[in-house]
């Protein structure tokens, strides 16, 4: 996966966070001065993720995430629930917290390919990294929010 530089003084990463009470971990937590991204990273070799859509019109719209004609739907549920845990640890309303799948080495499209199911971003890799340095908001205090995601996070055993 490219890097987010660990070093850069405007963004701060974590890796493999423990979540308390719980046997789930978060595998990447980004802080930039654009916000937060918590992003579960996925390796699905050669395998397609899509979006599948359902109703609509008549019918209450679904979004369902399907990862080589599978469903992967429950991957998108536990990312959601990541981002709202990073969220209430925040506390602040202010930080944006965005929640990311990323797939390694999947069976991306020449163009375009990425898309949101329930809000969760589904990426490749590069995409994200570029996303992630070229978010535009009001920035925040890194390091204040890096320390308190850190405190509450702490480093998976």
């Amino acid at each position: 996966m490219p890097r987010v530089s660990r070093n850069c003084p405007r963004r701060r990463v974590l890796h493999d966070r423990r979540i308390a009470g719980s046997r789930a971990n978060i595998d990447h937590i980004v802080i930039a001065p654009a916000g937060v991204w918590v992003i579960d990273a996925k390796r699905y070799k050669g395998k397609r993720p899509t979006l599948q859509v359902e109703g609509g019109l008549i019918r209450p719209r679904r979004e369902s995430l399907r990862i080589g004609g599978r469903d992967g739907t429950h991957l998108v549920d536990g990312v959601a629930t990541q981002v709202e845990r990073v969220g209430s640890a925040i506390v602040d309303p202010a930080v944006k917290v965005t929640g990311v799948l990323c797939f390694l080495e999947a069976d991306w499209p020449l163009i375009g390919g990425d898309f949101k199911v329930d809000g969760i971003q589904v990426v490749w890799p590069r995409l994200l990294v570029e996303r992630i340095t070229s978010a535009i908001a009001a920035p925040i205090d890194v390091d204040d929010v890096h320390r308190r995601l850190a405190e509450t996070f702490p480093r998976h055993a």
